[in-house]
């Protein structure tokens, strides 16, 4: 029987429990955690997979889908007891900037700073906890729209942090189409404002935080030496085009027809 393709489904647990049609990419997994990479940029081209695949690495590494081995049952990765073992085992922040198109500096900052505020909120129940002092507590609820850049530059680290104690591992950071807000910032002449900004934020997330295990990033973007990555000299920058996970991105030939 002929499965529905699915076309623009970018959900890996709707595509799997929907039985749409998919091209076994786990693989991925394990060349990713095998690199040992603390920060990875995977770039360009457009429509190859990589949101799908973030997609894929969160519901395979975060505590959230523990237990759900009903979602890789069949693929690749499941073959491999190691890593049926590490299945749902990690806190996971899995962030996207796709909506990030806004006109103005301001209005970006604030988009941006709500996507982090709505991130925060899946965790309120950790004021409930005693793993948080009451500054901390005050810290977590400073998390919003409006707050001020040095809080905005830490809050995932922060996050990071509380999530680390809570769950006892270290966190991994998946961020979607991180240059979005940047290509917006270009046509609309907030750039150097944006990439202060973003420098920022970057900069304290994949850095200067002790509390991360592993992270991707995903764009399109080419990236130089000026770039608001300038700081991050434990970035590993990929693109899909190159050789390393070249096969996990799009399909080849001999994938379409072993599928159907």
């Amino acid at each position: 029987m002929t499965r529905p393709i699915g076309i623009g489904n970018q959900d890996f647990e709707k595509i799997r429990i929907n039985h749409y049609f998919y091209i076994d990419k786990t693989k991925f997994i394990r060349e990713w955690w095998e690199a040992a990479d603390e920060v990875t940029l995977i770039t360009r081209p457009r429509r190859f997979g990589k949101t799908l695949n973030m997609s894929m690495l969160d519901k395979f590494f975060s505590v959230h889908y523990k237990d759900r081995e009903d979602l890789f049952q069949g693929l690749e990765i499941w073959e491999n007891e190691k890593y049926r073992e590490l299945q749902g085992t990690y806190p996971v922040i899995f962030l996207s900037s796709a909506d990030v198109k806004e006109t103005t500096f301001q209005g970006a900052r604030q988009k941006i700073c709500k996507i982090i505020q709505m991130f925060f909120n899946k965790f309120d129940f950790l004021l409930e906890e005693e793993i948080l002092n009451e500054n901390e507590k005050k810290d977590f609820q400073k998390v919003s729209t409006d707050m001020e850049s040095y809080m905005a530059s830490l809050s995932l680290k922060m996050l990071s942090d509380f999530l680390c104690r809570y769950y006892g591992k270290k966190v991994i950071i998946l961020l979607d189409e991180y240059d979005t807000p940047m290509q917006e910032a270009y046509m609309n002449g907030y750039w150097e404002e944006l990439a202060a900004f973003m420098r920022s934020l970057l900069n304290s997330t994949f850095k200067t935080n002790p509390y991360l295990e592993r992270a991707i990033m995903t764009g399109i973007t080419r990236i130089s030496k000026e770039s608001i990555f300038s700081d991050l000299n434990n970035l590993e920058v990929v693109t899909t085009t190159s050789d390393k996970y070249a096969d996990c991105f799009g399909f080849t030939e001999e994938e379409v027809f072993t599928a159907l």
